[in-house]
C-alpha cells in the first residue's frame, strides 16, 4: 500500500481533512467489492466520524476511487484514522475477506478550485 500525506491537507475554508483511496481490485472482483465495501467498510468508518465524499467504481480498468474525511486538521485526521485502523470495527468488516486489491495509493488531498 502506498502512503503519502500532503501538508495544508485540510481544503480551504472547509475545515476538514480529505483522503483519497484509490484501488486496482483484483480482476473480476468489482461487484463484490462495492457490494461489501457499501455494507461493512462504509459502517465502520462511518462509526469514527468519517464521511464519505465521493466514490466511483472504473470497470474498464477493475478501479475503485474513494475519498473520506473528518473535520479538522491533517494531525487530527491521523489520530482518528490511528483509532479507526486498531478498531473491532474495521477488524470485524475485514474479517474472512479476500484480497480484494492488488495495489493502493492514499493520500491525503487539498482542494484546488475551479476557478
Amino acid at each position: 500500500m502506498s502512503t503519502t500525506s500532503a501538508e495544508g491537507a485540510t481544503p480551504s475554508g472547509t475545515g476538514r481533512t480529505v483522503q483519497l483511496r484509490r484501488y486496482v481490485l483484483v480482476d473480476g472482483l468489482l461487484d463484490d467489492f462495492t457490494a461489501w465495501w457499501r455494507s461493512r467498510l462504509v459502517p465502520a468508518r462511518r462509526a469514527y466520524g468519517f464521511d464519505i465524499e465521493f466514490s466511483y467504481a472504473l470497470p474498464e480498468t477493475s478501479e475503485f476511487v474513494w475519498a473520506v474525511s473528518l473535520p479538522g486538521d491533517a494531525d487530527a485526521f491521523r489520530a482518528v484514522e490511528a483509532d479507526y485502523l486498531a478498531s473491532p470495527e474495521r477488524a470485524a468488516a475485514f474479517d474472512g475477506q479476500p484480497t480484494w486489491t492488488t495495489s493502493q495509493a492514499v493520500a491525503l488531498v487539498r482542494e484546488v478550485p475551479a476557478a
